[in-house]
């Protein structure tokens, strides 16, 4: 950056120290002079009785007293590899000043004195309040990074853009978007790569070791992470795969696999797993992020160590993980071994590992948010570790959409972020393997689908009344299909006789027209029936509609099925409360220990 910026490539300056802090202004400045030599910035004074502002000298123009106009006096073209400097002050219109920069300088600095007034007549700015200087730092210092600044962030663009790794998926989204967002992070056991060489499996080819959904709502209000187990048996579709030529090879999906092989089995590729995911949870991947066994090394690296935290001493000599029992700071080696233990923990299982993993990336987020960036030099370590660990889809494969990516993520307040297992059972073929839990699954998905935050509210509202209920051979309702699935309102009709005992209910055949959403209509005198149907079907309060006035005995109530039914006993409302055995905890639990 300094040999584009001055010329002065073999000073070997290193970034970070261009860095300075300003105590005038609360921020950090892009400093490329010597060190010790204040960044030139407009003067915040302006000399009595002057027709116009006095300006720094040597960066921008200054009125001389009484003079008609002003005196240019920035710095002219270089010539010879020597800058030609213009007017300085003391010296006449169009003369050359005299003298070595050393002297010049020094005249300047005595004119600016000059101008200034005595000392006694200027006032020092207040000081900024340690709470303003965190918000300045807050707020300024990414730009350290990736916001340009005097040549300096080209430098830093073009060097981050060089560390990282891309992938066609053959999907290329926007790095922000203003619907919601679903970030695909996979951990690759891969052996291949400087520093891999001791981990993973001998012959692994670099499968989904671990893999984590990132969803983030529309409004950036909360964020779902869900851990998918490696072992989870699962169906990997067709998947259309980038070759080096620039040509695409199908690659044949398969049926009751292991997840874990969407990655790296018979040449897949991160688009393979991309896709799978798809596949299983119903939710559209925005982009995807992978890294290798350095990443977790050198990112806990980069932030001083990443506090964890053991309900009981560990000792696992298949990662070479040992921890007294209590907090640790982990870092490097230790920090892998942590996120790869499993063995002398819970059940020794993959669901294990997955809750080390959850301690870890929480604790991770929580140092990320706190100090992580409490320097320029911190800041730049991160960012230099970060993108030289991550292979990405080409949607968010540069620097600068890196940034902006992180930038609108960062909106998630930390309190607000959930970390959840998708919910599994034993295979009864396979020990070794684990089957999806679709009891627990399927509602779980459709909560993260609509938006719906697992973080548990601290405010505490108030209950309503609950609403009396009719019995079931009272519920009287027409069901008429508004865009549901061929047939399903006599399937719905079927499923209320026989399930719940609903004989009054009929079938109305089609709508008139099909509607997006279920509804219900009912009259005031049918509300405890409305509330019984509303029940079973899992309709939320939007979808009940009621009339000014009281029905008939034996009037019935109208049910239509709309697009978003899919069947009967299916709830068309995505839950709000988190499904019954689904595993999560709170970015923010601070006391989270290994068992």
């Amino acid at each position: 950056m300094d040999a584009q910026g001055r010329g002065r490539a073999g000073d070997n300056v290193d970034p970070a120290d261009q860095w300075v802090f300003d105590p005038d202004t609360g921020n950090y400045e892009l400093r490329l002079d010597p060190a010790g030599q204040a960044a030139a910035r407009p003067s915040p004074r302006t000399v009595p009785g002057s027709r116009r502002a006095q300006r720094n000298p040597g960066g921008g123009r200054a009125a001389g007293p009484g003079s008609g106009g002003d005196t240019d006096t920035r710095p002219l073209p270089t010539q010879g590899g020597r800058r030609r400097e213009g007017t300085a002050a003391g010296a006449g219109a169009g003369e050359r000043p005299t003298g070595g920069r050393a002297e010049r300088r020094a005249a300047e600095r005595s004119a600016m004195a000059s101008a200034a007034g005595p000392a006694s007549r200027r006032k020092r700015k207040p000081k900024k309040s340690g709470k303003k200087k965190a918000l300045y730092w807050t707020a300024g210092v990414l730009g350290f990074v990736l916001v340009a600044a005097a040549g300096g962030a080209y430098y830093l663009y073009a060097q981050l853009d060089g560390n990282i790794d891309k992938v066609d998926v053959g999907v290329e989204n926007e790095a922000v978007t203003d619907g919601p967002v679903n970030l695909l992070i996979i951990g690759t056991d891969a052996r291949s790569g400087k520093g891999n060489q001791g981990y993973g499996d001998a012959g692994s080819v670099g499968h989904a070791d671990t893999t984590i959904l990132m969803h983030v709502s529309k409004d950036r209000s909360n964020a779902t992470a869900l851990s998918i187990p490696r072992d989870l048996i699962t169906d990997i579709p067709n998947c259309p795969t980038k070759q080096p030529d620039g040509s695409t090879k199908n690659i044949p999906g398969e049926k009751n696999v292991r997840f874990n092989t969407s990655l790296g089995q018979a040449g897949r590729d991160p688009g393979c797993t991309w896709r799978t995911v798809e596949k299983l949870t119903g939710l559209d991947i925005t982009h995807f992020m992978m890294a290798d066994f350095n990443a977790v090394k050198d990112l806990s690296e980069a932030v001083d160590g990443v506090e964890v935290c053991a309900a009981k001493p560990i000792n696992d000599p298949k990662s070479h993980l040992k921890l007294s029992a209590g907090r640790h700071v982990v870092k490097g080696e230790q920090a892998l071994a942590f996120v790869r233990t499993r063995h002398a923990i819970g059940f020794g299982s993959d669901l294990d590992r997955i809750k080390m993993q959850q301690q870890f990336l929480s604790s991770l987020i929580r140092k990320l948010k706190s100090d992580a960036f409490s320097s320029p030099g911190k800041l730049y370590d991160v960012s230099q570790a970060a993108t030289k660990a991550l292979t990405v889809d080409t949607g968010i494969g540069t620097a600068k959409k890196l940034l902006d990516f992180g930038t609108d993520l960062k909106r998630v307040d930390i309190d607000k972020v959930t970390f959840a297992t998708v919910p599994v059972l034993d295979n009864p073929d396979d020990p070794a393997t684990v089957i999806l839990n679709k009891t627990a699954a399927d509602p779980l998905f459709r909560m993260v689908q609509a938006d719906h935050t697992l973080a548990k509210s601290k405010k505490k509202g108030k209950k309503s009344a609950p609403v009396k209920k009719a019995p079931a051979e009272l519920v009287r309702v027409d069901v008429s299909n508004g865009g549901g699935p061929i047939g399903a309102a006599q399937e719905t009709v079927d499923w209320l006789q026989n399930t719940k005992g609903a004989r009054l209910s009929t079938n109305a055949g089609n709508a008139p027209s099909k509607v997006a959403t279920t509804r219900l209509e009912y009259a005031p005198n049918q509300a405890d029936q409305a509330a019984t149907l509303a029940e079973w079907m899992g309709l939320p309060k939007s979808a009940l509609k009621k009339s000014a006035q009281d029905a008939g005995d034996r009037v019935p109530m109208k049910l239509v099925l709309g697009k978003d039914f899919t069947a009967p006993g299916t709830p068309v409302e995505a839950p709000t409360e988190t499904p019954d055995g689904v595993q999560n905890v709170n970015a923010d639990d601070k006391n989270l220990c290994a068992k």
